[in-house]
């Protein structure tokens, strides 16, 4: 769904929408398994820069839920995570003409979005919260195994017939002195 410009300036615009898995690309690891349900609103927000310069800022607040499938990672199994979650964000036209000076950015100004063009895609919107949403790092259960380092058999399926690795030969004289003290 577009959010565009032109549309803004008549009125605000109310959305309401259901992404299908497969709509919207979060990359390789994160993969929708239900509809990302989404409401909100979008606001044109004019900034007034002198008597002249008119800045069209796009507000876009709203809620989302979702199911995705993330992988463990211990093991890399699919692990189902629910999302969800509000936003309130302020895009901003790329391309304006700044003081060419270097200065300092406040705060405020590092929460600002921008898009190009005549609006802004709400995919591109979601996409980005999602992604922010999401956690580092998820595990399918505390007590997941993980992969051999060796053969790469999930541990939580069974053990491998692997050696153990063999000690690291810089541990050597340590592990020497932790048998004569023993003694």
């Amino acid at each position: 769904m577009r959010l565009l410009l032109h549309d803004l300036q008549q009125e605000p615009i109310e959305f309401s929408q259901d992404f299908a898995p497969g709509a919207i690309a979060y990359g390789d690891e994160v993969k929708a398994i239900a509809p990302l349900t989404v409401t909100g609103r979008a606001d044109l927000v004019e900034e007034h820069h002198g008597p002249h310069e008119v800045i069209s800022d796009i507000r876009v607040r709203g809620k989302y839920a979702g199911k995705f499938e993330l992988p463990c990672a211990r093991c890399v199994e699919p692990v189902e995570q629910e999302l969800h979650g509000e936003f309130d964000l302020l895009y901003r036209p790329t391309g304006l003409p700044f003081d060419s000076a270097e200065h300092s950015i406040s705060t405020s100004e590092t929460e600002i979005g921008y898009y190009q063009g005549d609006g802004l895609d709400l995919e591109d919107v979601l996409r980005e919260q999602v992604l922010l949403t999401l956690p580092a790092r998820v595990l399918c259960s505390a007590g997941c195994k993980g992969l051999c380092p060796h053969c790469g058999l999930n541990l939580n399926h069974g053990s491998c017939a692997c050696e153990a690795a063999a000690p690291d030969p810089r541990w050597n004289a340590l592990a020497e002195l932790r048998d004569r003290v023993k003694h």
